[in-house]
């Protein structure tokens, strides 16, 4: 009777062990599952000028972290190191990370104390602050204007708390994505789009009738993320950050995508 009762016993810890005993997200070593698979899964954005656009004409991410997640990818893995891109949103990014459908995060994400809670970030790797931006002939010229106006944001981004911080009566709409952002400022269903100035340069260069307007009225950089509790590739990624300004490839690539734009104040930023 003992020895039929091992039998169920010894199937359901051979389930235990398959199942309950896998290891979680967090536990695992991305850092491994990259260098075997000689690839980085990076989420990018789509909708952002200078950052990450899709090309409608090849269907291809491109934009200023595109370039930098490739630089990188090769700079931790080596030459024959892949970089893999899914796009995102500002709702979808840290929701990805988490269940491993990405490696990493590289979409505008801003360094908050908030996201340090869940997430792992790397040094900054872009100077951004948020700012406004609003039709030329707008009478709108800092934050503290946009009480008693409609400032429209997007989901996910923290750029319409901030405002609320500057201009407590101002009337606040949300939407998906930046496309949907920019339509509804263009049809009057706001006086201003807030979010960080980095953005923001890029829609002011797509939408001539536009322009930024504000300064900065937080610091909030760019940082890359990485699922909570993978320190070793987020060094990795520090190293790598240190490596590509230290041989001059990132300066390069913020010339490449950001020289022309007006407004754009390389020394100030970056020296």
């Amino acid at each position: 009777m003992k020895k039929r009762l091992w039998w169920p016993l010894l199937i359901l810890c051979s389930l235990f062990v398959l199942t309950g005993c896998g290891k979680s997200l967090s536990q695992q070593s991305t850092l491994a599952n990259v260098q075997k698979s000689k690839t980085i899964t990076w989420g990018v954005k789509g909708d952002v000028r200078l950052f990450g656009l899709i090309d409608v004409q090849d269907g291809q991410q491109k934009g200023f972290d595109i370039d930098l997640a490739k630089l990188l990818t090769k700079q931790i893995l080596g030459p024959e190191g892949k970089a893999e891109f899914l796009t995102v949103t500002s709702q979808s990014r840290i929701p990805l990370l988490k269940n491993g459908n990405i490696d990493a995060i590289i979409a505008t994400l801003n360094i908050t104390p908030e996201r340090k809670k869940i997430v792992n970030f790397s040094q900054m790797y872009f100077k951004a602050g948020q700012s406004l931006l609003v039709p030329k002939n707008s009478s709108i010229r800092r934050a503290q204007d946009l009480n008693g106006h409609t400032v429209i944001g997007v989901v996910g981004a923290n750029s319409v708390e901030n405002v609320k911080k500057v201009a407590p009566k101002a009337r606040v709409l949300e939407l998906q994505d930046y496309a949907q952002a920019m339509n509804a400022l263009k049809s009057g269903q706001g006086e201003a789009l807030t979010t960080d100035n980095g953005i923001l340069y890029g829609l002011a260069v797509q939408n001539p009738g536009f322009e930024v307007r504000g300064g900065t009225f937080t610091y909030e950089p760019y940082g890359i993320a990485v699922n909570h509790g993978q320190v070793d590739l987020q060094k990795d990624i520090d190293r790598a950050l240190k490596e590509v300004e230290a041989n001059g490839e990132y300066n390069k690539l913020i010339r490449k995508w950001f020289s022309d734009v007006p407004g754009f104040n390389y020394k100030e930023l970056y020296q």
